[in-house]
């Protein structure tokens, strides 16, 4: 029978520490409480992280890997409003489910600071919000969109993890509350005006314009790139 190779001390200190933070919480992470659960010597964490934030932030890092692991394997539905619903709904769950670990993921952060996975998680939203414009159903920029859209799931999430009683309707009417604001009405008669019909479109056409070779200069895209942000 084949010998497993143990782990490097570096995967031994992630996993021990996270194992820490998800039963006893931040609280609970020492140098002598990872080194004696990893089987290290405590220089072992200085030398691999730095120092205990640089442990955290790399927990941290490892936390949204695996919640972008998980999302990446969902297969699309080819409805990317759906597919939002659903992210959103997974999201919450995730920090639910994983409270330490989501609270040193959105909380515990310096000011400034985004983890590469946090950073890759942005980018999935933008794309996902580019979808949706291209199906012409974004009110709003894809940007701004992503941001609000963001902001709402990890406030609500905070929020519901900080309660003493949860409130099982919180986190669906805050996201239906959302999605009406970035989101145009489904249906031939969703417009109720030219200007909201004019913006609708051209937030399209932004977010299809860099997919889509056309017979244009880059002076000629940059000029009509303004002429459609105006519209929204």
């Amino acid at each position: 029978m084949l010998a497993v190779a143990p782990l490097p001390p570096r995967e031994r200190i992630l996993q021990a520490t996270l194992a820490l933070l998800e039963s006893e919480g931040v609280e609970a992470i020492s140098t002598r409480a990872v080194s004696a659960a990893a089987a290290v010597q405590p220089p072992t964490i200085y030398r691999q992280f730095g120092d205990m934030q640089g442990l955290l932030n790399a927990v941290a890092s490892s936390g949204f890997a695996s919640y972008l692991q998980a999302k990446a394997a969902h297969v699309g539905t080819g409805d990317p409003v759906g597919e939002l619903r659903e992210g959103w709904d997974r999201h919450v769950e995730f920090g639910l489910t994983h409270p330490h670990l989501y609270t040193l993921m959105y909380a515990r952060l310096q000011p400034g600071e985004q983890s590469p996975a946090a950073l890759e998680a942005a980018a999935m939203l933008s794309a996902l919000m580019g979808r949706v414009a291209e199906a012409g159903r974004l009110a709003v920029g894809v940007e701004r969109a992503a941001a609000m859209v963001h902001a709402s799931a990890v406030g609500v999430t905070l929020t519901l993890l900080g309660a003493q009683e949860q409130d099982g309707g919180l986190a669906n009417q805050m996201r239906e509350a959302v999605l009406g604001a970035i989101l145009t009405p489904d249906g031939e008669t969703a417009v109720d005006s030219t200007h909201q019909e004019a913006a609708t479109h051209a937030i399209a056409l932004i977010a299809l314009l860099p997919k889509r070779p056309a017979p244009f200069s880059e002076a000629e895209r940059a000029l009509l790139l303004e002429w459609l942000t105006r519209l929204i």
